[in-house]
Formats: structure tokens, sequence, C-alpha cells
């Protein structure tokens, strides 16, 4: 199972941070990426890294404003610069590869979803 924290309220232009941590002792087995959703859209696909951490790929929306990164036991999403079009659900997956290379961008390939955080930013 995922459990995501971190979200909440901010302003226009402020910076929150959003982990995702795993119940199984080898979250490092595991390609993690993040995903949001609005009211009405499909859920979309924001940042990903590898198991190792070394592979890295972020939606053109976030980039330069959003940083992933991982340790052994969580993943982290450091938004910065938030826009009201950043306001979403956001969710923390994963999906169970044997490449290290392998970035996680598809809702299709996930293996498990974590329950979703909100994030809300105001103008």
């Amino acid at each position: 199972q995922l459990q995501a924290c971190g979200g909440g309220l901010v302003q226009a232009g402020g910076s929150l941070m959003l982990s995702c941590t795993a119940s199984t002792r080898t979250f490092t087995d595991y390609a993690v990426g993040w995903f949001r959703q609005v009211p009405g859209m499909e859920r979309e696909f924001v940042a990903g890294i590898s198991r190792t951490g070394r592979n890295i790929k972020y939606v053109d929306f976030v980039k330069n404003r959003f940083t992933i990164s991982r340790d052994k036991v969580k993943v982290y999403l450091q938004m910065n610069n938030l826009k009201p079009d950043d306001t979403a659900v956001y969710y923390c997956a994963a999906d169970q590869v044997g490449n290290n290379a392998y970035i996680l961008t598809k809702s299709a390939d996930v293996d498990v979803w974590g329950p979703g955080t909100q994030v809300t930013v105001s103008s």
C-alpha cells in the first residue's frame, strides 16, 4: 500500500512538498510516479522516477518548478512556484519492475495507487 501526504492550501507562488511512503520493505523495487486529477478530467502524469533514482521525467508544464526525488523509503515531490492550475488531487503510484532505468508515466502501467492528497493553490 502507498500513502501520500503533504498536500494543502497555498497561495500562488508558494511551495509544498509531497511525500509517498510504502508499506513494503522493498520500495526500491518500484518505479514511482506522481499523477494528478481534477474533477471531470482524466488522471495525468506529472513526474516519475526510476527504481534507482537516476532516471527522471517531468511533464512539460511542471519542468523547472517541480522536483521528484527518492530515498530508500520515500518518494518526494517538491513543488515550487505553484500556480492555480496546479490545483488537483495528487496521487502517488508505483510499478514493480526489474529495469533500473524504467520510468512510470502511464496510468495503465500502475500496479499500486495511493489514496491521493489534495493540493489547492489560490490566486
